[in-house]
């Protein structure tokens, strides 16, 4: 039987930090909008206290997270345990978007200190956290973060990544305003 906590304790903490994957599952208010569900790996998540989640966006080929808690402010995040005991825990919340091109963007991306370059930083403010069995889920070995995002990221020079963001970003599949475009970012 699960259980319900309204913020993180030192229990879920622990987990949630030994776990390699996370996913974030988003939504537009529309009926008829997309549901987006979108795995996460690297060191790109931080615990900042027991009310907030943050990760680093590295980027990817939609811009739905963004635009729907720029909509709606809708987040969960889940973790599962591949290994060890079974485990699944939720933190729902009202998620914050601030991408590369926002201000306060180089103060978000402090909690990140590995992380060169990201698209955007989630912050997730936790109204719910629930833990249930994990008895479903396999067990699987982790073997190695896969290398090709990160060197994509690096490889281009700042300004050719961020036009590409921009342009590539710039609405959800729904429609929604994703990045903006022609701002001027400063750093990163």
């Amino acid at each position: 039987m699960g259980k319900s906590y309204p913020c993180l304790d030192d229990r879920s903490i622990a987990f949630i930090r030994a776990q390699r994957i996370f996913f974030v599952a988003t939504a537009p208010l529309a009926p008829d909008g997309h549901v987006n569900l979108s795995p996460k790996g690297y060191d790109s998540l931080a615990i900042l206290d027991e009310r907030t989640i943050a990760y680093a966006d590295l980027g990817g080929s939609g811009i739905e997270t963004h635009a729907h808690v720029r909509e709606n402010g809708r987040i969960t995040l889940m973790f599962c345990a591949f290994d060890g005991p079974a485990n699944i825990v939720r933190v729902y919340g009202r998620g914050e978007a601030v991408s590369f091109d926002d201000p306060g963007f180089e103060t978000a991306m402090a909690a990140f200190p590995t992380v060169r370059r990201a698209r955007g930083v989630i912050r997730v403010h936790v109204e719910r956290v629930a833990d249930s069995c994990g008895w479903g889920v396999p067990v699987f070995e982790f073997k190695q973060e896969r290398e090709q995002l990160l060197r994509w990221v690096e490889a281009k020079p700042f300004d050719e990544w961020a036009q590409h963001r921009r342009h590539a970003n710039a609405a959800s599949i729904d429609g929604l305003p994703g990045l903006a475009a022609g701002k001027r970012p400063e750093g990163r």
